[in-house]
């Protein structure tokens, strides 16, 4: 079938947000609750085996801070605190103190320039998303994805399939038509158990050493003319930055 649409996952992927971005984010937001809590580098890195802000406090709560004394609404507590993580998340990104990683906006404007439908299919908030377009790629950047799949839209978050399944059938597309943008294993489990056959990583400092089997090929970045990719799995054919000739290869499984 057709290549028809390219699907990107958000953090870690279209920008490198995690380290300098949520992490930062969620300790002012302890630092304000008056909690002496601190996610170092290390200790976050651990967290990111759980995807959802939420589902990562509470994660946290369990495994690593047993002795805190909840309150009896936990689940309100929670909600609080990444509530206050996500606004402290979105001004950093007004500040335009995280930008899109390489090879990121020259890629989407070709897709947008040749017809490729776009969406995005994440686990981050609605407003985290909507703060990124915006602020470090385009100011209509929203604009730029059919549909925007993110956050709790769907009941199972990656590793679990639902979010990619839940934006190919808005777009009325069969995993087959689509490439999955991914920089995890939890989002190539999540983008595999949907289906998708052409997945393709970008690594970050925290996923570099992940499982990875699934994925067509793993690069370090999408690259640019001057700042080719290194391959980490996989083939690329004799390309040296992604573009859309390389996805079209990529996609016939040419160079799987």
């Amino acid at each position: 079938m057709a290549l028809e649409a390219l699907i990107f996952d958000v953090d870690g992927t279209l920008a490198d947000t995690e380290r300098d971005g949520h992490r930062v984010a969620f300790n002012r937001a302890f630092a304000d609750a008056g909690l002496d809590w601190e996610w170092s580098v290390e200790l976050y890195g651990k967290l990111l085996a759980v995807t959802g802000g939420k589902e990562r406090i509470r994660h946290y709560l369990d495994c690593f801070n047993r002795d805190f004394s909840r309150p009896e609404a936990l689940n309100e507590f929670i909600a609080a605190l990444h509530a206050a993580k996500t606004a402290h998340y979105t001004r950093m990104l007004s500040q335009g103190l995280i930008p899109v990683r390489c090879g990121v906006k020259r890629l989407l404007r070709e897709a947008r320039r040749s017809g490729l439908r776009l969406a995005i299919a994440t686990t981050t908030t609605p407003a985290n998303v909507s703060a990124l377009l915006q602020h470090s790629l385009d100011r209509d950047a929203e604009r730029w994805f059919e549909v925007i799949a993110a956050g709790d839209i769907v009941p199972a978050k990656k590793p679990a399939p639902d979010i990619y399944s839940w934006a190919m059938q808005r777009m009325g597309l069969q995993p087959d038509a689509c490439i999955a943008f991914e920089d995890s294993h939890n989002g190539v489990q999540s983008a595999s158990q949907a289906s998708i056959g052409s997945i393709l990583v970008t690594t970050n400092g925290y996923t570099i050493d992940d499982d990875f089997n699934g994925a067509s090929l793993v690069i370090d970045k999408l690259g640019e003319p001057d700042d080719p990719f290194v391959v980490n799995l996989g083939k690329a054919g004799g390309y040296g930055f992604v573009d859309l000739a390389m996805l079209q290869d990529l996609h016939g499984g040419n160079h799987p």
